[in-house]
């Protein structure tokens, strides 16, 4: 209860600075201000930077919210990547959301770590607020997931995977393909006792998929494929450190291993080092990410790059034109099917 002498709460919204008021400062029309924060590109330099000025003086901020439910569609564009901290798909995220936020629409970001419950989480909650668009990673999907994708009606890509058989538009490359470059590159060099380290996360399932194509690689060249798996959960370079000693103390022990990330390989490199042995000369090294210390080590790592920035490049510009922001000469293109790059350094 309010007195004479207490001041009563404020209201919500109470001298809330609206679109109107940014218009009649900035002296445009209340349509021109809207476009400004719809469509920028309809907008001209000098009004933009006018109505931009206005914008910061006043402190305004749009109601996305009404302007969402008075199209059912928001300008958010959701996206589920397994693990926002991993530098592996740092520039995805990165060249996503810039090439969005050119268009004045904004990224909605969650982690799964390569957890399927996790993800099929996310993205419940995601579809809640009616998003204008879904990205997700890889095809590896709970049922849960599967079925809510079936259902909706916004845009779906996946990205970091290319399944052709799969409705969501496809951004990226082939996993198993992968392993078969990363298999024929080092028999390429010599190396015919390969063995290939599995991701300490148990759910990083492309890693899985690399794996067999590393495998029926070198069964293809009359060679035994030999892989091993870290105690599950293991920090990263704790992962490739354990990889190292226990493939190290076989006899006879492997002349080359691949490992499914850049932190992994560096991790077993460092533990190699420990013990006294040498890279390539004793074993060499391979990993996956292009991560960047690779080239900073001691031997420098060799490794696979993917196309990650190009990734979020591509997949931001499929969502833009599905939804009818970016002019596309037909109909959107389903299949998007990028190539990784062998990196050849000191530690193979």
């Amino acid at each position: 209860m309010t007195t004479e002498n207490t001041p009563g709460r404020k209201r919500r919204g109470a001298g809330r600075v609206t679109l109107n008021t940014v218009a009649r400062q900035a002296e445009v029309s209340a349509i021109t201000v809207s476009r400004y924060f719809n469509q920028p590109e309809s907008v001209s330099a000098e009004l933009r930077e006018r109505i931009a000025q206005v914008v910061a003086e006043l402190g305004y901020v749009p109601n996305l919210v009404a302007g969402g439910l008075a199209s059912a569609r928001g300008r958010i564009v959701a996206m589920v990547i397994p693990n926002i901290s991993g530098p592996i798909f740092a520039s995805t995220i990165q060249g996503f959301s810039d090439t969005l936020s050119r268009h004045g629409y904004q990224l909605l970001l969650a982690s799964s770590y390569f957890d399927v419950a996790q993800e099929e989480s996310a993205v419940r909650a995601f579809l809640g607020w009616s998003p204008a668009a879904l990205v997700l990673t890889s095809h590896f999907h709970s049922p849960g997931t599967e079925k809510m994708l079936a259902e909706a009606d916004i845009p779906l890509i996946e990205t970091w995977d290319y399944q052709p058989d799969r409705a969501p538009v496809q951004i990226g490359f082939s996993h198993h393909q992968v392993g078969v470059s990363a298999a024929n590159y080092l028999h390429g060099k010599g190396y015919r006792r390969v063995a290939f380290v599995l991701n300490s996360a148990p759910g990083d399932l492309s890693a899985l998929e690399r794996s067999e194509g590393y495998a029926a690689t070198l069964r293809g060249l009359g060679l035994e494929p030999w892989i091993f798996t870290p105690d599950a959960d293991r920090a990263p370079f704790e992962a490739g450190k354990q990889a190292m000693h226990a493939l190290m103390q076989a006899s006879p022990r492997p002349d080359a291993i691949i490992f499914a990330n850049d932190n992994l390989a560096a991790g077993g490199s460092l533990a190699a080092q420990r013990a006294g042995l040498q890279i390539p000369a004793d074993c060499a090294v391979l990993g996956f990410g292009d991560y960047p210390f690779a080239e900073m080590l001691l031997p420098s790592l060799s490794t696979i790059k993917p196309p990650a920035l190009e990734i979020g490049v591509l997949a931001a510009t499929r969502v833009l034109q599905s939804l009818g922001v970016l002019p596309v000469a037909d109909e959107v293109q389903r299949l998007n099917l990028l190539q990784c790059q062998v990196i050849e350094r000191e530690s193979t």
